[in-house]
């Protein structure tokens, strides 16, 4: 599919300073139709130490002027041409062109008693959105600064405490698309110029979001077998929407709205021989919609949906974790999070694509997780393996109930395995990763199929002048599937395809 990616790495020291940087172009054609992309990435990363302090300077910068969206497509497409693309994606250009930059400076401290840390960061990102549904086109400016300090009480307490600040300043303005109509010259109110994808405008309105928060977390040894932590965090965050676009017939949708949590930790972990350990821990979290997700209404209207809640969690997990005994390590865990207004995505069939958001009532999510690493003669054996049990307890919407039904998007069974024969300077791999079926909405009526997917790969370094060669096959069996769903999507648009056998060369050069 015409796919090429080329970088260059260089990091080093000069006397007292460090530094390290990439840059990196990519580009593809797509495994899909109407896939393209093209992107051009850079990081960068400087620092010194002066009178026993560390000082770092870092940027991150993205020019990806394509980026095209097949958008999702039927079972009967999977199945029968996976290359297929959404056809109103196609047909209205579906894409994204965004460019951005961000620019952080850090100062960080160590001493005989503790640690302190300082970042400031500002950012700038536009992004060129059209879509199935109209046009997005948003510019952004980031900034936000962080501080932590950790002092040693005693041999055997530690506490941290610390803070942040975040704002986001987003101008919003949405179009109507007129990519389906470009070659009709006759102008008409929602397109008014003929020729151009860009229509009429639907909503301008600035977007401002700022988090605050602070944290304290204490770490206790008890005896020599034993570190007991407990901790939280406290939030405020607030969204403020200024509307732009008011006329006879389009009120003023400005609007703000504030959302606070405090969220504790709690965990112990007991050693109970020289590699091996069992601990277990109690968590929260606090997630807020995005400004995108309070933003999109199903009805039309613009400014702030003072309906849709934060999602709220309570998790409880329990493990035990065995290093390096005989070869063989593993790590074995037990959870239970309950949610209470757990954000779920839907489409409806009016939406032309958009996604909208709403509250779950109760969720409970159960799992398991098991992994292990062998060690075989000149072989690594490594696999890990999930088991997922998320259910609604309690999720009533106006024209359904959907209590005891599972979430969708999410494989009860999930394994992985590798297999690494040889050593650094030649090697093989070879990987295989596997889902069982999941449902694909709320409802519980669409099953998406489970996958049983093999990789594999082969290298040689350290070759005259610093060369090195690796070659694989993604998808060795040339199984058709979609790893990734669009849940609640209308039209029965729910799989997104992976691509099909793919073979791929990594070569480079370079010194040490």
């Amino acid at each position: 599919d015409d796919m090429l990616r080329t970088s260059i790495i260089a990091g080093g020291r000069q006397g007292s300073i460090r530094y390290q940087g990439d840059i990196a172009h990519f580009r593809t054609d797509g495994f899909r139709v109407h896939a393209r992309q093209r992107a051009t990435s850079g990081f960068g990363r400087a620092g010194i130490t002066l009178g026993g302090t560390d000082y770092a300077i870092q940027y991150l910068g993205l020019d990806q002027p394509l980026a095209e969206n097949p958008g999702a497509v039927t079972r009967t497409e999977l199945e029968t041409n996976p290359r297929v693309a959404d056809a109103p994606s196609v047909r209205r250009n579906a894409r994204k062109v965004v460019h951005q930059g961000q620019l952080g400076v850090s100062a960080s401290r160590e001493t005989h008693g503790g640690d302190a840390s300082v970042l400031v960061f500002g950012g700038r990102r536009s992004l060129y959105n059209p879509l199935t549904f109209g046009i997005v086109d948003i510019g952004r400016t980031t900034s936000g600064a962080s501080a932590r300090f950790g002092r040693r009480v005693s041999s055997a307490q530690r506490i941290t405490v610390g803070g942040d600040y975040q704002r986001q300043n987003d101008a919003r303005r949405n179009y109507v698309t007129c990519a389906d109509t470009v070659l009709i010259a006759i102008p008409t109110v929602s397109c008014p110029t003929p020729g151009s994808e860009k229509g009429a405008l639907t909503l301008d309105q600035r977007e401002i979001v700022s988090s605050t928060g602070v944290f304290a977390n204490d770490e206790i040894l008890l005896g020599r077998n034993f570190r007991f932590t407990i901790g939280g965090r406290m939030d405020e965050i607030k969204f403020d929407v200024r509307d732009h676009f008011i006329t006879a017939n389009n009120p003023d949708d400005s609007g703000d709205r504030t959302l606070r949590a405090w969220t504790p930790i709690a965990g112990i972990v007991a050693r109970i021989a020289e590699t091996s350990s069992a601990y277990a821990n109690f968590s929260s979290a606090f997630e807020t919609p995005t400004a995108t997700e309070l933003g999109n209404h199903p009805d039309g209207t613009a400014g702030i949906n003072q309906d849709l809640d934060p999602q709220r969690s309570r998790t409880v997990e329990i493990g035990y974790r065995e290093l390096g005994r005989s070869g063989i390590a593993y790590d074995a865990a037990l959870f239970e999070t309950r949610v209470r207004d757990e954000l779920v995505s839907y489409e409806i069939p009016a939406s032309n694509g958009r996604r909208f958001f709403r509250n779950a009532g109760h969720t409970t999510r159960r799992g398991a997780e098991l992994g292990l690493t062998a060690g075989v003669g000149a072989a690594v054996l490594r696999t890990a393996y999930t088991w997922s049990d998320f259910i609604f307890d309690r999720y009533v919407t106006d024209s359904a109930v959907y209590d005891g039904n599972r979430i969708p998007g999410l494989p009860q069974h999930r394994l992985q395995l590798s297999a690494l024969v040889g050593h650094t300077r030649r090697f093989i791999v070879i990987e295989g990763e596997g889902a069982s079926s999941s449902f694909a909405d709320d409802a519980n009526t669409v099953r998406a199929p489970g996958f049983a997917v093999v990789h594999a790969r082969a290298g040689v370094a350290r070759l005259p002048a610093g060369l090195s060669l690796t070659a694989g096959v993604q998808n060795v069996l040339d199984r058709r599937y979609a790893p990734s769903l669009i849940v609640n999507a209308a039209r029965g648009k729910y799989f997104e395809p992976a691509p099909q056998r793919t073979f791929y060369v990594i070569a480079g050069i370079g010194r040490r």
